[in-house]
């Protein structure tokens, strides 16, 4: 809504500043992290209040056990930290922040009702796996053809290579359900130790942010020969807005955590990035971006394919973090050097737009 002010620059210069997409990206980033900080203590007594406490495996490390009761479904606190932000500072006639606010909202309702049936409910497994993929199935094909009708260009770039975009046709839809509910889930499975999940998020926020601008900006669109998208410069203000909240919610969830963000924010904040991938066609790079996510996923399936298989586990347990923490690696320890590869990895990420 702020947006609009600048159709008043004639009358007050200063109201020019908001035609542009960097001081609107800072001071989304700014008022989504202030937003998160001020509700944050008000979040956590009502969760407590409520009883909305986070159930603990007796199976796995027994460090995680004296986290039984934490405050959990802290992720609405972090929705609304963006939502209030993106519609105060987004143009919301521009079609991609609508994709990903239904993708961060789908998601986030999806995860909802799975922390409900789990928490409240006292349905241990929460949504059937099936269940869950369904719904995800369903979110991820309404934007699938939502972007595809809207953006015909059914191309995906590999990075490193320019000359390569293959173009996938019709099964495009496919393979953008498979970014947006992948990533979802990869980052669901990360979110098990305090602030291992939310420091990645932080780090592929602020990447999507560049990209995003480059990606919308005719010039450097062109300098960088990447398939402009007019119109994605827009969602530089999404992710500016999800990195704040991200940063605000760390502040609580940071170990030892104050508040879990549960499957209603890990899901969300998920389906948002693999959305943004989709819509700055970096959806392969996101492989490597989020690199942490997928090398969580991956350890499931590969725990779970190796058991059935062979009936011998590849790790100790399942997903990759609870592997290291078994084998002696502190909690904390683990969290830094986890952010520190999902660093490195970003700057990398970044790097290929150039080296290509």
């Amino acid at each position: 809504m702020l947006y609009l002010l600048h159709y008043f620059h004639h009358d007050f210069s200063a109201f020019n500043l908001f035609r542009y997409i960097t001081f609107r990206t800072i001071y989304a980033s700014l008022s989504a992290l202030v937003l998160v900080l001020l509700f944050g203590p008000f979040m956590i007594r009502l969760l407590v209040r409520f009883q909305i406490g986070q159930e603990v495996r007796d199976d796995g490390p027994q460090s995680h056990l004296s986290k039984k009761g934490t405050p959990t479904m802290g992720g609405i606190l972090i929705l609304i930290g963006i939502m209030i932000p993106v519609l105060l500072w987004a143009d919301l006639s521009n079609r991609f922040v609508w994709m990903v606010l239904v993708a961060l909202l789908g998601n986030g309702a999806i995860g909802f009702l799975d922390d409900y049936l789990k928490i409240i409910r006292k349905q241990s497994k929460g949504l059937l796996a099936w269940q869950k993929f369904l719904l995800q199935t369903v979110l991820g094909l309404m934007l699938s053809i939502w972007f595809v009708e809207t953006s015909p260009d059914t191309r995906i770039i590999i990075p490193f290579f320019k000359a390569i975009n293959p173009d996938l046709g019709i099964f495009f839809l496919p393979f953008a359900i498979g970014v947006i509910s992948g990533t979802s889930n990869a980052v669901n499975l990360t979110d098990g130790l305090d602030g291992l999940a939310i420091g990645p998020v932080i780090v592929v926020s602020m990447s999507f942010l560049i990209i995003s601008y480059l990606t919308g900006n005719q010039v450097f669109a062109h300098y960088l020969e990447l398939p402009g998208m007019p119109g994605a410069g827009e969602l530089s203000i999404v992710a500016g807005a999800m990195a704040g909240a991200s940063l605000g919610f760390l502040w609580f969830n940071a170990y030892p955590a104050s508040v879990f963000m549960g499957d209603v924010g890990a899901l969300a904040l998920g389906g948002a990035l693999g959305m943004m991938a989709i819509i700055t066609r970096q959806e392969l790079l996101l492989l490597i971006l989020g690199g942490i996510f997928v090398a969580e996923a991956l350890s499931v399936i590969a725990q779970v394919a190796s058991y059935k298989i062979r009936k011998k586990r590849v790790l100790r347990m399942a997903p990759l973090h609870h592997h290291f923490e078994l084998g002696g690696v502190s909690e904390p320890k683990l969290i830094v050097r986890f952010w520190i590869v999902a660093l490195v990895l970003a700057l990398v990420s970044l790097s290929t737009l150039k080296i290509r």
